[in-house]
């Protein structure tokens, strides 16, 4: 660790931490309630999922934009206004009542917030571990996942009790911006966070870092996110329509698919120290195949649930390993490899929307029960890919550089 931490550095740590916090916590809100969200609307299946892929697309949009504003503005302020807005957005959308022009206008406005929100919370966490000369990403993941069971046992607990959307919405959001502003003051300022390298710079590192490794892990890490997307996006809703689960019980699904993820990235860097990266992935894809056929055959919503955990238990590591390989073929230290693998995680964000979107609607018997297979069948690709884990160094790449992810839901 560096020298000379401050007590501004270690503000600016808090800080993020309830960053990543306050974005998982309203993240988690409100995909739990997807199934109640239809329900309001009363929107077809095809219509949902429409809605659904808008989230990602306008949310890439949302992280361009504020990326472009951080030289001019900072990070750190981005983030100040970005993040209530996502909590405004959320209570927007449980104010929508049955108007889906309404829901159509808040929902995008929610994707374009959690854009700017996901960029710039990260830039927040690099910052600070280049201050503290350690990689510290881990915890900040960790920080978003326990808020989003929170967010999903709330989920839960609103619709025990028969809360209103707004009401449940509303509770969740208010608890967020008051976070928000208290923290937001103790952010990175931009002339703290760095200049970063030049366009030049940029360019000559873009041509040493050899694109076909990152095209191997990139393949598996696409098809992580695409089962990660298909949970976090349909999982509620596979558990009340398919399963005929309680309006509290919707939510437990993707509860306990964060519970087994923060438990599988509590070991997985001493599993990989002990067995390997490649080890590692080949029995993370296993476990997460397993989950995925589970959730296929699940006779009820118990059965579901469990699958989901174990689903989590294997995905959970093949992010973070994608990030640690990156890290071996990237000699720059700019971060040029960890930003194509980055590209990755959108992309099959995307796809588990659109795919299981597109299944769900045009199978009239068990359509999202058949949905599910397709990412249960694509998690072999992470045993095809599995040797690319542990590519051959490139000479002055840093195997241990600190890696930039959006968070495995």
């Amino acid at each position: 660790m560096s020298e000379g931490i401050t007590e501004r550095d270690r503000g600016a740590r808090l800080s993020a931490y309830a960053a990543f916090a306050v974005q998982g916590l309203c993240f988690a809100s409100l995909v739990t309630q997807v199934p109640q969200i239809q329900k309001t609307h009363h929107l077809s299946d095809g219509t949902l999922s429409l809605v659904l892929l808008m989230v990602p697309l306008i949310a890439g949009v949302g992280s361009v934009v504020s990326g472009a504003l951080f030289k001019r503005l900072g990070s750190g302020l981005v983030l100040r206004f970005a993040q209530p807005a996502v909590a405004v957005t959320i209570v927007l959308i449980g104010a929508t009542g049955d108007n889906d022009i309404a829901l159509y206008g808040a929902v995008a406005l929610f994707g374009l917030f959690v854009g700017a929100v996901d960029a710039s919370m990260n830039a927040q966490a690099i910052a600070v571990e280049r201050r503290y000369g350690v990689s510290l990403i881990t915890g900040f993941y960790a920080v978003w996942s326990v808020a989003g069971i929170l967010g999903g046992l709330w989920a839960s607990a609103t619709n025990k009790m028969d809360l209103s959307l707004l009401t449940g919405f509303g509770i969740a959001a208010a608890l967020g911006i008051v976070v928000s502003v208290a923290t937001g003051p103790r952010l990175y300022r931009r002339a703290e966070e760095g200049d970063g390298p030049s366009a030049e710079e940029l360019k000559a590192a873009e041509r040493s870092v050899p694109w076909r490794p990152i095209l191997i892990v990139g393949a598996a890490m696409a098809v992580a996110y695409l089962a990660d997307s298909a949970i976090s996006s349909y999982g509620a809703k596979y558990l009340d329509d398919e399963l005929s689960a309680s309006a509290w019980v919707a939510p437990l699904g993707y509860v306990a698919y964060q519970i087994t993820m923060v438990i599988s990235r509590a070991v997985a860097d001493l599993a990989v120290r002990r067995s390997g990266p490649v080890q590692v992935v080949r029995l993370g894809g296993l476990v997460g195949i397993i989950g995925m056929v589970g959730v296929v055959a699940a006779p009820n919503a118990a059965v579901a649930i469990a699958a989901f955990a174990v689903a989590g238990l294997g995905l959970s590591v093949i992010a973070p390993v994608s990030f640690s390989a990156a890290g071996r073929v990237d000699p720059t230290g700019l971060g040029v490899a960890v930003a194509r693998v980055n590209i990755f995680n959108y992309v099959g964000f995307v796809l588990g929307a659109a795919v299981v979107g597109a299944i769900a609607p045009v199978s009239h018997s068990h359509g999202l029960r058949l949905a599910f297979i397709v990412p249960a069948v694509l998690i072999v690709v992470v045993f095809i890919t599995a040797k690319g884990f542990d590519p051959k160094p490139v000479e002055g790449a840093d195997p241990n550089a600190p890696a930039m992810e959006r968070p495995l839901a």
